[in-house]
Parts: structure tokens; sequence; C-alpha cells
């Protein structure tokens, strides 16, 4: 039961960033390889707001969306918008923003250059204190249940039937999904789909920066964290169906169980190599996903 709990942790993490990555990706079309640095964004925010600010974990939550969702805007409209049906050059683009967010963290925002420090940045790791309250455990089935492990799982579908919420029962909802379907059609229609585009982008950073601030209560912070995440969470996207809700959710939970148990009776790596495996098996037997979106 304890291994089954760690893995719907480890779900519920890709879930939140596949999440962000399947509305990117579903709707604009673009491979957004800065996204795992929202997830370290998010974090570093945590990191600095409980030092500076004294914030507890659940006010870093919303504090580390709004932050990412900023820069993931600022991100969208001066360096996305202008790549728009140019993939590889939108992939080399956001890789070198990733980079370059990588380096500025490192170098402390630059200010190291001038002799200034400020804790809670750069390279050295970080760890974010976790409320008393969830750092207990309960008992449920006859398994003691980490209290953290069963926040971040409430977190995850919370987020999850916002996000249902926001695509399927409201307007900016109904544009989104004509954006993603047939672009010019909407456009010919009236819908604003650079305004679609812009909010997507920065609707999916914000869940990315939600699911650092969960991710730092676990690891230890620091600037390259975000890398194997946004590989992870295109892993989800792809074997789960891309742009796909249902399909990502469901991914992100074989995927987690999978390196969860495997990790557990073997070790990470072996854990690592069986979450590729999985994932290429589903792709030869699934080309598409394994929920795939009807359309016409």
């Amino acid at each position: 039961m304890e291994t089954f709990v760690i893995g719907l942790s480890i779900a519920s993490i890709l879930f939140m960033v596949a999440l962000g990555l399947a509305i990117i990706y579903g709707t604009m079309k673009v491979i957004n390889l800065a996204h795992g640095e929202m997830v370290m964004i998010g974090a570093y925010v945590t990191v600095l707001a409980t030092k500076h600010l004294g914030f507890s974990l659940y006010w870093c939550l919303p504090l580390a969306f709004l932050i990412t969702a900023a820069f993931g805007l600022v991100i969208e409209r001066t360096v996305v918008r202008r790549l728009y049906g140019r993939l590889l050059d939108t992939l080399l683009a956001t890789w070198g923003i990733a980079l370059i967010l990588q380096q500025l963290i490192r170098i402390h925002f630059g200010l190291a250059l001038f002799g200034i420090q400020i804790e809670g940045l750069g390279s050295d790791l970080q760890n974010v204190p976790v409320p008393i309250e969830l750092q207990q455990s309960f008992r449920f089935l006859g398994a003691n249940i980490p209290a953290y492990r069963a926040f971040v799982f409430t977190i995850a579908v919370l987020l999850g039937a916002v996000t249902w919420w926001l695509v399927y029962r409201t307007r900016f909802g109904n544009q989104l999904r004509a954006v993603s379907v047939a672009r010019n059609m909407a456009a010919a229609c009236g819908i604003n789909d650079q305004r679609v585009n812009a909010l997507a982008f920065a609707y999916g950073s914000g869940l990315a920066g939600a699911a650092g601030v969960l991710v730092s209560g676990f690891k230890t912070v620091s600037p390259d964290m975000g890398t194997p995440y946004v590989v992870d969470a295109f892993l989800v996207v792809v074997a789960g169906g891309v742009g796909n809700l249902i399909g990502t959710f469901v991914s992100a939970g074989i995927l987690g169980e999978v390196q969860s148990f495997v990790a557990t009776w073997l070790n990470d790596v072996y854990g690592r190599t069986v979450l590729f495996a999985v994932v290429i098996l589903i792709l030869l037997f699934r080309p598409q996903g394994l929920f795939v979106i009807k359309s016409r």
C-alpha cells in the first residue's frame, strides 16, 4: 500500500506538469522545452517566499502559479508568438530560454558578479520546510500514509477538476478547443486566437509552477531540477494522447505507479528504464496514445 501511495504522489506531479504541457501543445502545437523551468521557478518562488516572506507552503501554491503564469505569458508574447508554424525553431528557442533561466539562477540573477549574495538563490541546494501537519502520517487500510503525499494527490485532483471545468464548461474553454481543432475557422468566426494562445500558455506554465511548489517538499531545489520533468511530461502526454485530459490523467497514473513499484522492488535506474519501455509499448500498439480525440 505504501508503494502504491508513493506511486500516486509521483503520478500527481507528472499529471500537473503534463497537464500544462498538454494544453500548450494541444492548442498551439508548440513543443515548449522551457516547461520544466517553470517547475524550477515555482520551486524557487517557494524557497524565497518561505525564507523572506514567511509564507507557508499553502500560500506558495497560488503565488507560484501567478508568477510562473506571468513568465509563461511573457515567453509567449516575446518569443513563441513569432515562431508559430515553425516547430523546430520553437523547439530550439524554448530550449535556449530554458538554459538562460537555469544560468540566471546559477549566477544569482547576475548579482553575484557584483559580490551581492541573496539567500535562497544561486547554485546552492535549497530545502523547503513542510508544514508540521503535513509531516505526519495516518493509517488507511492498515498502511501508514504520509500526509504530504496525500496532500499532493489532493491538489493534483483539484487542479485537474478545475482544468476540466475550464476547458469544457466555460466560454474560454470552447474557444480553446475550437482553436486547437480548426484555428483558421475559429479566427474567421471572430475568436481572437492570439489571446487564446497567450492565456493557454500562461495557464499551462502556472500549472507547472504549482507542481514545482509540491516538488520542493520532496526534493532539494536546484537550477536544473526541472529538466527531468519536461521529459517525463512529454512521455505522459504522448502516451495518453495529445490534448486529451483524461488520457493525460490515466497515463500519468500508469507511469507513476510503474516507476514506483519497479523502483521499490529494484532501484530507480530500473524504474526509469521500465518507464520508457512501457511508453514504447504503448506507442507500438496505440500510436496515437491511449485516448484519441475524435474529430470530423
